[in-house]
């Protein structure tokens, strides 16, 4: 809109209402125009050749930074800083998913914080080494100035110590892949043309957990030294000593730690992720961001006594699933992963949640916690519902297993009844809340929650009839979609802040991320002014879409639907504006490599759900891939002007492992080659258009 000063100068200036009416069009027009430009990013971290990304310590200080990884057993949480002298500080938050205090509830884990001031201390010749001052040490002691940082699912600190420097330092943190245990090691390498002595002091701390509110029994947490002592390194030699942070009901009895097996194995689970579904396209961005946001999304799953559990981490939610985290977002995405836990974990998932079906039909529980012997619905009716239905029915056709998706047809089309029934007399469905669970307005009845059941209801038309269902149960479905697509334009379509878009509830007035809902379930009717609103200055920040006009607060949730939504939309060009933008701050920026939760909330953790997220952008957004059967899909791949190919490799998915690549022509159309063994299919079409594929 116009500034109130210049609308009515204009006004006083101009008596011909038509010369007024294409005045404003044309301003709106221009300002629209610059809604896309981005402000210049400055990388802190660089990609390397293997795929990992590294912040050379250069002269931008201090900076601080925090990350997650995640094992079976384990969830480590670091945050590190260096100060103006090249001196580092650690803090590390080790959780223990599966050892629970009373009573039970989200958070009733153990974790413990460790600093580097409680590490047993280590000497070089006889001169402590000190991690935790900003000068270079106290007296005779030694500093440890870091030069490097490198993360791909190990932290790697590369520093030097000494005056000249005398030794090589490299300093690994990592979780274990199946026990509860984190391991920090220490690498020192002789880099003089004299011996140097290198000791490490013997530790073993260890706490527990008081009795009458330990859950099962009282739970002892060990920090001890592994491979301590004192070695003496002739130039050029390396020695390696261990500290490692473990959880244990039996103290008495303590397995042996090697913390070289632990790290090897880690580094096989990093690589057991990035082998399945490989993105290749010509930016080294996207292609290395879509690789870590593989690994974030799958290392944390939880083997707990209920089976395997995703949880969303960030120090708070382990050994639990959500309706909207792990049915609704991740759990499509393993469907695509080629991870086998992962798959376990959606089936577990949905497996989990359909215990909770009744002959009332009362909701199902927004959370089950505590390894699944607690649940949680302190919001109500979230419309988890569709968000179940919507994800388990995705999963079912992508998946391609015909005996899988039995087992889930009657949790879906439970859920989808459960909806049906609270369709109100406008057509639409009510919840108590939405996803974001009061923290922002929803109403009676919301755009999300609707969006997500129009889609459940496609996808469930769709596997019924694979699963050979009676017809007159998937065309009630089809008929449903199609009416509830009429009435949430009837309902929710608005003009907003001069967008045609929609309001989020009944009597929303302002511009609210979740506009994007529409466009990512295949609803384009006003995707026009849908997409201006999304890019506008009304909702889009330096970190993504803010929840809500005029608020600071950002959930990247939002922003990663509506990057696939836009995507979906055939805005091809501005989508990937964005996109590379939003990637680029993730992976190279200030707060690194993962998608993140939610801020000022959360002071950005990486929840895992989210990376998920992120790899569904070029899934079903770039690349367009819409499940339609065990063996089949609709692909509308969105080929970048600039772009002469695009590929995704290895996909293990609707029963079979295959490639899809996208190149363009000299005709201008695009090759579509979907390469399955031996067999090949090839389809020539114009970008955007659709081809049904058949494996």
């Amino acid at each position: 809109m116009l500034p109130k000063a210049l609308s009515v100068t204009f006004m006083k200036a101009c008596k011909n209402k038509v010369l007024l009416i294409l005045f404003i069009l044309s301003t709106q027009f221009s300002l629209r125009a610059q809604q896309i430009a981005l402000p210049k990013q400055t990388d802190r971290w660089s990609i390397e050749k293997d795929g990992s990304i590294t912040w050379n310590i250069g002269d931008r200080l201090p900076h601080a930074d925090h990350i997650e990884m995640s094992g079976e057993k384990v969830s480590l949480w670091i945050a590190y800083s260096v100060d103006s002298s090249g001196m580092s500080k650690i803090s590390r938050t080790v959780v223990f998913p599966t050892f629970r205090m009373l009573p039970d509830d989200t958070r009733s884990h153990i974790a413990y914080t460790f600093n580097d001031n409680e590490l047993p201390r280590i000497y070089i010749n006889n001169r402590l080494l000190r991690t935790d001052v900003a000068k270079n040490g106290e007296g005779n002691d030694l500093a440890f100035r870091v030069k490097s940082i490198n993360q791909h699912g190990i932290m790697r600190m590369m520093a030097e110590a000494g005056n000249p420097a005398q030794i090589k330092i490299e300093r690994s943190l990592f979780p274990s892949v199946d026990k509860p245990l984190a391991i920090e090691t220490f690498k020192f390498t002789n880099i003089t043309n004299k011996p140097v002595t290198v000791s490490m002091e013997n530790l073993k701390r260890e706490v527990t957990t008081d009795t009458a509110k330990s859950k099962t029994a009282p739970h002892t947490v060990i920090m001890k030294s592994v491979n301590d002592g004192s070695r003496t390194l002739q130039p050029g030699e390396s020695t390696a000593f261990s500290i490692c942070y473990l959880a244990t009901d039996h103290p008495s009895s303590l397995a042996h730690i090697y913390p070289d097996e632990e790290q090897q194995a880690r580094a096989n689970r990093v690589a057991e992720i990035l082998a399945p579904l490989q993105l290749e396209t010509p930016d080294t961005i996207l292609n290395t961001e879509f690789a870590f946001a593989k690994i974030r999304a799958t290392e944390s799953i939880y083997k707990t006594k209920s089976g395997y559990m995703h949880g969303p981490g960030g120090l708070s939610y382990y050994a639990a699933i959500w309706a909207n985290d792990q049915a609704e977002y991740v759990s499509p995405y393993f469907a695509f992963s080629g991870d086998r836990i992962g798959n376990l974990s959606a089936m577990n998932c949905y497996r989990l949640f359909a215990r909770y079906m009744n002959p009332e039909y009362k909701p199902i529980p927004s959370s089950i916690v505590a390894e699944g012997d607690a649940t949680w619905n302190g919001a109500g009716d979230r419309g988890d519902q569709a968000m179940i239905a919507y994800g388990a029915s995705r999963y079912a056709l992508a998946n391609g297993n015909a005996d899988s998706a039995k087992a889930l047809w009657p949790l879906i089309t439970w859920c989808l009844e459960y909806s049906h029934r609270h369709i109100n007399l406008q057509g639409v469905v009510t919840s108590d809340a939405d996803e974001l669970e009061g923290r922002f307005p929803a109403g009676k009845a919301n755009l999300s929650t609707n969006c997500l059941y129009y889609d459940a209801l496609i996808s469930a038309a769709l596997l019924g009839k694979q699963l050979h269902v009676p017809g007159k149960q998937t065309d009630s479905y089809t008929k449903e979609a199609n009416q509830l697509k009429i009435n949430i334009e009837k309902y929710f379509g608005a003009t907003i802040g001069g967008y045609k878009t929609y309001r989020y509830y009944e009597t929303n007035s302002v511009l609210r991320a979740w506009i994007c809902m529409p466009l990512a379930t295949g609803i384009f009717d006003r995707s026009k002014g849908t997409i201006d609103a999304l890019f506008s200055p009304q909702l889009w920040t330096a970190d993504g879409l803010a929840t809500q006009e005029g608020k600071d607060t950002f959930w990247d949730r939002s922003t990663l639907y509506a990057l696939r939504g836009v995507l979906q939309a055939g805005a091809t060009e501005t989508a990937m504006n964005f996109l590379q933008y939003y990637s680029r701050r993730r992976l190279l920026g200030e707060h690194v490599p993962y998608p993140v939760e939610a801020y000022p909330e959360g002071n950005q953790r990486h929840l895992s759900a989210e990376s998920g997220l992120y790899c569904r952008i070029f899934t079903e957004g770039l690349f367009g891939m819409r499940p339609t059967g065990f063996n089949s899909f609709d692909c509308t791949p969105r080929l970048p002007n600039n772009w002469n190919r695009m590929e995704l490799n290895n996909i293990h998915s609707f029963g079979t492992i295959f490639d899809l690549k996208i190149s363009r022509q000299a005709n201008g159309k695009i090759l579509v080659s979907v390469l399955n063994g031996k067999n090949q299919h090839t389809y020539t079409l114009t970008n955007g258009e659709t081809v049904h594929v058949q494996l």
